[in-house]
């Protein structure tokens, strides 16, 4: 840790506007936890108050694990109990997650270095997985860890830095304003947009609400920033044509932009191109199927420029980058392949992992899909809408699970899907007993859904 960029009680006093009800204000804080059951020794434990508890009720039990420094809001702490323990403060103010980000904001305003904020309607995760792998040839880097792109995980990323020498950050958003407050905090160098769907349409109304919330990220880019956009997607292409305010850098496959894929080969386990660069023609090697891959190491590619990073080394971040998590995580089981891809869900992500079994050769192609939340009354029709991918695709059997993903299933039928290789379910538990039946060696079984439907427990149960 460096001294200068150490933060203590005083300062978070100072920056909070809270109040010190007991303890010290000479003590650091330096690791934050949201979580009363695995905050450890030394940390600042965030007493969070969400819609149906409040984590200030739980700062005995941080208190018992270690935690120094307890942030409340709405508790009345009992200072009798307080007292057994040795070095440590309380502090009440009036709402911790408005506290925890001043003092994320007050970190990064401790940081001279690259940071790149990425946000979209999807491939925000793979492409600052690849982003920071890129920049990982140059830089010690700081990333958003698994979901942490909201309100509470960006400030939580942000605290993590210490000896860093670049960030690189995902911005999520369910609805107008959010993203402003998020890049206000981050204050990027590099903003990202990957493309504008139909994620939170449910919530926005229209993809020119999307576009809109996702333009917010362009209000914390700092002086002489840089915003790069996939020049694919109809909306932001509109925009930058009318754009005269940023310095924008496209990329893409169909439209002419600064970095265009072409001479294009999809594998089922990789990915290649070409790109020009400098008015001279590279090689690109991606050890992940799917079109999808293509555009996001394209956007990691403006980005290695951008750093001055030889173009071997970016070349070498992409060929080794790692996927979070659940974000189209592909497991053996003996010559079985599951493609575990359930962490969320929209109609583009949906298209894009249906494009990715598609691409698979020599196999039986299973779709497991379940609901697409947060559609609001576009819910049915993009449901329908998924029906001609798995058509498309020659997707040999569907399964669904969920009153909406039900929805795809008739459709394909109406399409001209066997009806015997289509079923529909209302419960996991169905779900997993079919793909057990039918399951066999070589066969690729995709299981894509929204998080709220929970697919990880048929992940579990056929892996």
């Amino acid at each position: 840790m460096i001294d200068e960029k150490i933060i203590n009680v005083k300062k978070v006093l100072e920056i909070t506007n809270g109040k010190l009800v007991y303890g010290e204000d000479s003590i650091t804080c330096v690791t934050f936890s949201k979580d009363s059951r695995i905050v450890g020794p030394g940390d600042v434990y965030l007493g969070i108050k969400g819609e149906n508890f409040n984590g200030s009720a739980f700062y005995l039990d941080a208190l018992e694990k270690g935690a120094s420094v307890c942030i409340l809001q709405d508790v009345k702490p009992d200072l009798d109990k307080v007292k057994k323990f040795n070095k440590v403060a309380i502090i009440v103010v009036d709402d911790v997650v408005k506290a925890l980000q001043q003092i994320a904001t007050y970190k990064r305003s401790l940081y001279s270095i690259p940071v790149v904020a990425i946000t979209g309607s999807v491939g925000k995760t793979s492409t600052k997985d690849i982003t920071a792998s890129v920049l990982g040839r140059k830089y010690k880097v700081l990333k958003t860890q698994g979901n942490l792109n909201n309100q509470i995980g960006l400030p939580l990323t942000i605290l993590k830095l210490e000896d860093h020498e670049a960030l690189v950050v995902e911005m999520g958003m369910g609805n107008l304003g959010e993203i402003s407050n998020l890049t206000k905090i981050a204050k990027p160098n590099v903003v990202v947009i990957t493309n504008i769907g139909t994620s939170h349409i449910g919530n926005l109304g229209s993809r020119q609400n999307i576009l809109k919330a996702k333009l917010e990220i362009l209000e914390g880019l700092q002086k002489d920033g840089v915003c790069i956009i996939n020049n694919d997607n109809d909306l932001l292409n509109e925009w930058n044509r009318k754009n005269t305010n940023y310095k924008v850098i496209t990329y893409g496959i169909d439209e002419k932009s600064d970095y265009n894929a072409i001479n294009i080969k999809l594998d089922e386990n990789s990915s290649e191109y070409d790109v020009e660069i400098d008015k001279k023609k590279y090689h690109i090697d991606i050890a992940v199927g799917g079109r999808h891959f293509i555009y996001n190491s394209l956007c990691a590619i403006c980005i290695g420029k951008i750093f001055s990073i030889p173009i071997e080394e970016i070349k070498e971040g992409i060929e080794k980058f790692e996927l979070t998590k659940s974000r189209m995580e592909v497991h053996k089981k003996d010559d079985i392949t599951i493609v575990n891809d359930c962490y969320n869900a929209s109609y583009d992500s949906m298209k894009a992992a249906i494009e990715y079994l598609g691409a698979q050769k020599n196999c039986r192609k299973i779709a497991v899909l379940g609901d697409m939340l947060e559609l609001g009354v576009y819910s049915k029709e993009l449901h329908e809408k998924v029906a001609p991918c798995i058509i498309e695709n020659k997707i040999d059997e569907l399964i669904t699970v969920g009153e909406q993903a039900e929805n795809i299933a008739k459709v394909a039928i109406n399409l001209g899907m066997e009806k015997k290789n289509v079923n529909a379910y209302m419960s996991n538990s169905d779900a997993i007993n079919k793909i057990k039946s039918i399951m066999k060696d070589n066969d690729v079984i995709l299981i894509k859904a929204s998080n709220g439907m929970n697919f990880k427990q048929i992940v579990e149960a056929i892996l």
